[in-house]
């Protein structure tokens, strides 16, 4: 199953896998058990957060599957109350802890934080925890163009990736066009509207066209734009329904069908406005 999954190359030259299993609203008490079945339903890219309070709910299931670390792709973040060259460090070090590892292969800055404008000193610290083999790979997570373009200006280092969210209503093409133009990989948070597109007319026909579920529908859409996608779950049946993507595909006028269902809507906050809590 895992070798159905493609791998992507940032712009480091790491390969990615283009489809990982998301613990975002994950409880810590299901974490462990809910990352298990997603390794054994062939997963081999786990998305975290320091924020999420999960970590160690997947350190604990990797290092149960008994998966060699080197076969595995595991991203956390940096939360918004970390910003600053002093505390980034500390904040993966404790991040590493829950995890039991020696490094991720991918740290990102979970938001911008434009209030505190730290986000281009922080960028800057990231760097130093990639030289220093912390991080194999660093990015950043719901930057908008504005913020890219600063963080690569002053550093003159060009993130791997931005996770932002992304699904049929909120399509953020100037966003995906800012970052293949730079080599930067986007990865889609919220890939569902948290279930609001599953059932829009659009999705159900082509569903219904193709013999797959909405979900389904919609996560192939992703990967065939070449996004990286992070489906979530918790209920087994629905964890391996996510990862069987690779046997169909969509065609040109499906996949413009819903390239018109674009409505600029987010489910979270917006990056140019949000203060940290």
């Amino acid at each position: 199953m895992t070798n159905s999954i493609p791998n992507l190359t940032l712009n480091d030259s790491h390969p990615i896998p283009q489809l990982g299993f998301g613990v975002f609203q994950v409880p810590p008490a299901e974490t462990e058990t809910a990352v298990v079945e997603a390794l054994a339903a062939g997963y081999r890219h786990i998305d975290t957060a320091a924020a999420y309070r999960n970590e160690s709910g997947v350190g604990a299931a990797t290092a149960k599957s008994g998966i060699p670390r080197d076969e595995l792709f595991v991203t956390t973040k940096l939360f918004n109350d970390q910003h600053g060259a002093d505390k980034a460090r500390p904040a993966l070090e404790r991040s590493l802890q829950q995890l039991g590892y020696d490094y991720v292969d991918l740290y990102l800055i979970h938001w911008p934080v434009p209030s505190q404008d730290l986000y281009v000193e922080t960028w800057q610290a990231l760097v130093e925890l990639r030289d220093a083999g912390l991080s194999r790979s660093i990015g950043v997570s719901n930057f908008n163009v504005d913020h890219l373009q600063r963080a690569i200006d002053a550093t003159g280092v060009v993130p791997s990736v931005n996770q932002i969210e992304l699904h049929p209503l909120l399509q953020q093409p100037d966003l995906r066009a800012f970052g293949s133009e730079h080599g930067i990989l986007t990865e889609a948070w919220s890939p569902i509207a948290q279930g609001a597109v599953l059932d829009d007319e659009t999705i159900v026909a082509i569903a219904s066209e193709v013999g797959r579920t909405p979900a389904q529908v919609v996560l192939r859409w992703h990967l065939q734009l070449g996004n990286i996608v992070f489906p979530k779950s918790v209920t087994p049946a629905r964890i391996r329904e996510n990862i069987a993507l690779f046997d169909f595909e969509l065609s040109d006028e499906q996949m413009q069908r819903i390239a018109t269902l674009d409505a600029g809507e987010r489910t979270g906050p917006d990056p140019a406005t949000f203060v940290a809590p």
